[in-house]
């Protein structure tokens, strides 16, 4: 092959945009992945184990001092740059001001430290750069995702004729699950011959927990329900759903003339990782004749537990349910999804047929749900499965539960901190300091904790609010976690308090 780089010569480094000839470009290719890996080696060793959230700064400072003198983005570059430059920027600017997932004490959200073999798939998947919407445009990608789904079918424990798709995350999943509700179920409930629009989504109803995620209401907002379809019922004092209560509901909203359509549950919640009670909410939603939704997008990864999968029961009960991968997976950002009983009710929902991509007749994911361009999220979960098994999944997942339940059991054994409630279901805990503290300054008090705790860098919590009271949130998704991680994290906590007070 002749050499074409000439072509290129106005770049720094133009055997990096020429890639035809590996004798011209391997060898710069592979002293780039060498750079590029060394420079994520240093980021996780010089930055991510060595704060749980980088360097103090309030969000007026960072942008200062990400953006400089002119408080705003700069404007794109004109002339072009050679990667070691780029890395040293990423390294001054990027790297040192971050959520540092790999923290062993990084207990705020649900970011998990992804599994460095999901890290490779990324990258695989990347290079191969497939757009996973009509089958011809990525052939094997779509196989990958196909096995990965059933994988996940089974994981919830749905039969023959199941299917489902990944998407970027629970949000669009709990979106799709809404509209699988509107435009199969309503239209089978009013016996109408088309799926139902504007006049036809007045009166409808959709019961969840005061603990359901705030995407259950967005779509249904964007799906053109008005704002009295979400009816939001109090969950009972582990914060879960209860049947009888949503039946109560029902019975009046029957009586008054509206139309109940959906339950849609949570297994293992934001705000707690409370698991509703499922068993009793599929008995009355299969009474009621009404749709069961499970947002299991964190919670559905204790099936992976051997040990603890009983903790979640009955999803395959469920008409649809949304798991996230990069959740409880340990998945780098991003891989959710929405699994169906049904399959067949992907496409009667979502299928268009336009004209510049063929007869089809193949397996076409543009066809089964909300997104036309997709990236080919399927192949890092693929490899990850196979890396570490189930039941490698499921030793992370105990661990994991068995830290929650450690940090809930040196918070009952303590004198200055109270949790609610008084034992995590999964591996979300809870807590609050109050020893010292004026009951009038509880909420105040813990929102002080949380940025002094962060100042630290020692630890990172979230709060959040229960009963319109505030606590500290540890949600312990994290497998570098370790029991002693939990008693630093409460001696730091105890250290930093009397400056909060």
């Amino acid at each position: 092959m002749p050499d074409t780089t000439d072509r290129f010569a106005w770049h720094p480094e133009p055997q990096l945009l020429d890639v035809r000839d590996a004798d011209v470009s391997r060898a710069a290719l592979e002293d780039l992945g060498r750079q590029a890996w060394a420079t994520a080696l240093d980021y996780l060793y010089d930055e991510a184990f060595r704060r749980a959230m980088g360097e103090p700064a309030g969000y007026a400072d960072l942008r200062a001092r990400f953006f400089g003198s002119t408080g705003g983005p700069a404007a794109a570059p004109t002339t072009p740059a050679a990667t070691a430059d780029l890395l040293a920027e990423f390294t001054e600017r990027i790297a040192p001001h971050n959520l540092n997932s790999w923290h062993p004490r990084a207990l705020s959200y649900f970011t998990p430290p992804p599994l460095m073999i999901s890290i490779v798939g990324e990258l695989l998947a990347q290079v191969i750069n497939q757009g996973v919407d009509v089958w011809h445009a990525g052939p094997a990608a779509a196989f990958v995702e196909e096995e990965v789904i059933r994988w996940l079918c089974d994981l919830v424990g749905y039969g023959e004729g199941s299917f489902g798709l990944l998407a970027s995350g629970g949000v669009m999943a709990n979106f799709m699950g809404m509209a699988l509700a509107r435009d199969i179920h309503l239209r089978q409930i009013l016996g109408a011959t088309t799926a139902p629009r504007g006049a036809a989504l007045e009166n409808v109803r959709v019961y969840v927990s005061d603990q359901a995620h705030f995407s259950i209401g967005r779509a249904l907002d964007e799906l053109g329900f008005p704002p009295e379809t979400l009816v939001a019922i109090e969950s009972d004092d582990r914060f879960r759903l209860r049947a009888s209560r949503v039946a109560a509901a029902v019975h009046l909203d029957r009586q008054d003339g509206h139309t109940p359509l959906a339950i849609a549950a949570v297994a293992g919640s934001t705000n707690t990782g409370s698991v509703d009670q499922i068993p009793e909410l599929a008995d009355l939603a299969e009474r009621e004749g009404l749709w069961l939704h499970i947002d299991a997008a964190y919670g559905g990864a204790a099936r992976l537990s051997a040990r603890d999968a009983h903790r979640v029961p009955d999803l395959h009960r469920a008409d649809s349910v949304t798991i996230d991968p990069h959740k409880w997976f340990f998945q780098a950002y991003d891989i959710g999804g929405l699994l169906v009983r049904d399959g067949r009710q992907l496409a009667l929902t979502f299928s268009r047929s336009p004209e510049y991509y063929g007869a089809g007749g193949e397996l076409d994911y543009y066809k089964l749900g909300f997104e036309g361009t997709r990236r080919f999220r399927a192949l890092k979960l693929w490899m990850s499965w196979k890396s570490l098994g189930t039941e490698g999944f499921g030793r992370l997942i105990d661990m994991n539960d068995d830290v929650a339940a450690y940090l809930a059991r040196r918070i009952r054994e303590s004198d200055d901190f109270e949790m609610t409630p008084d034992e995590p279901e999964l591996s979300v805990v809870c807590f609050r300091h109050v020893s010292g503290v004026a009951a009038d300054d509880l909420d105040a008090h813990q929102h002080r904790l949380q940025v002094a705790l962060e100042a630290t860098g020692d630890g990172w919590l979230s709060t959040t609010t229960l009963r319109g009271s505030t606590w500290l949130r540890a949600g312990v998704v994290n497998y570098m976690t370790t029991e002693r991680d939990i008693d630093r994290l409460l001696d730091t906590l105890r250290a930093v308090a009397p400056r909060s007070t």
